[in-house]
């Protein structure tokens, strides 16, 4: 099995420059889990107090967006980067980040290393979301369609609540689909973690918008921007032996982060050069890698628009 080649920060950064781009902050860590909750809370009060189409359009949007930062901040904890004491980092990645959105830590940890250790290889498991592309516009269209109208959400997640009424087999494996595998225990912490925010909900008088908001973005918003996180991340890049060449980055406006790519997670070609980075590292990264011309070496592209662009090229 070809193990990706890896990249000598020591040739890159000096000793201060890899200093600070390592250091962690707990504070900064658990500050994003709380921003990405806060960030939920604002736009279901949003709607809750000023209800009508738009606000409930622009709720709908921003949960699902912030319930992929939920996830993408699972995959900082399955990076050691939410707190530097082991047991808030796993309670923190586990209970407050991966359970909420149907994901678990432990697997999800297992699994992604794979992805690492065989970026873009034949052994990658997730291989299979860079490999058909580019695809035609009109198989993206019939994909996103599927997203928005909940088909996606539920072939993602009948396996998982079917789970409950069987025993589990050694032969469950890790998906690669969205941040999901199968397993009777994982799907029974999910709807009890949800049942209980219905009722929190419930009592603060915004019972309706738990369906309405909530599950509605999670069903629908979430598959979306998951498949273009998924798309711009890997699609249309390099398969040979340069590490550089491996993932994309896309640099992302500010509308960009807020509906489509939270806390970084654009910055992906800096992630996989240097995993351990804390997730609010990556811009400096990129930037000293602009400043040494190494940037030429790597896939960047301007915005999400011309990745789509891209990977959806096909005649």
């Amino acid at each position: 099995m070809p193990v990706v080649a890896r990249v000598d920060p020591k040739t890159i950064f000096t000793s201060a420059e890899w200093g600070r781009l390592t250091s962690r902050s707990s504070l900064r860590g658990m500050w994003l889990v709380l921003h990405a909750w806060g960030t939920i809370i604002a736009a279901i009060a949003l709607v809750t107090l000023w209800p009508n189409p738009l606000t409930w359009l622009i709720a709908v949007t921003v949960v699902g967006a912030r319930q992929l930062g939920l996830a993408i901040l699972m995959h900082e904890a399955a990076h050691g980067g939410i707190h530097a004491n082991k047991a808030i980092n796993e309670w923190g990645g586990q209970w407050l980040c991966a359970v909420p959105v149907g994901a678990d830590l432990a697997s999800y940890r297992s699994y992604h290393l794979q992805h690492h250790k065989f970026t873009q290889q034949p052994e990658d498991p997730d291989l299979s979301l860079s490999a058909p592309f580019p695809i035609t516009k009109e198989s993206f269209y019939r994909k996103a369609i599927r997203d928005l109208t909940g088909q996606t959400f539920l072939k993602q997640r009948r396996p998982l609540f079917l789970s409950l009424f069987k025993r589990s087999s050694a032969d469950d494996r890790i998906s690669h689909d969205s941040f999901l595998s199968g397993g009777a225990d994982k799907m029974a912490r999910f709807l009890g973690l949800n049942v209980l925010m219905f009722v929190l909900f419930w009592l603060a008088g915004a019972g309706v918008w738990f369906w309405a908001v909530w599950v509605l973005a999670m069903a629908t918003w979430l598959p979306l921007v998951t498949r273009i996180r998924n798309i711009a991340e890997h699609a249309c890049t390099s398969t040979g032996e340069d590490p550089f060449s491996h993932a994309r980055t896309t640099l992302a406006n500010p509308i960009e982060r807020l509906l489509i790519a939270p806390y970084w997670v654009n910055y992906h070609a800096e992630h996989h050069l240097f995993m351990y980075l804390p997730c609010y590292r990556l811009p400096e990264a990129h930037r000293l890698l602009v400043e040494r011309g190494l940037i030429k070496r790597m896939e960047v592209k301007p915005g999400y628009l011309e990745v789509m662009r891209l990977a959806t090229s096909k005649a």
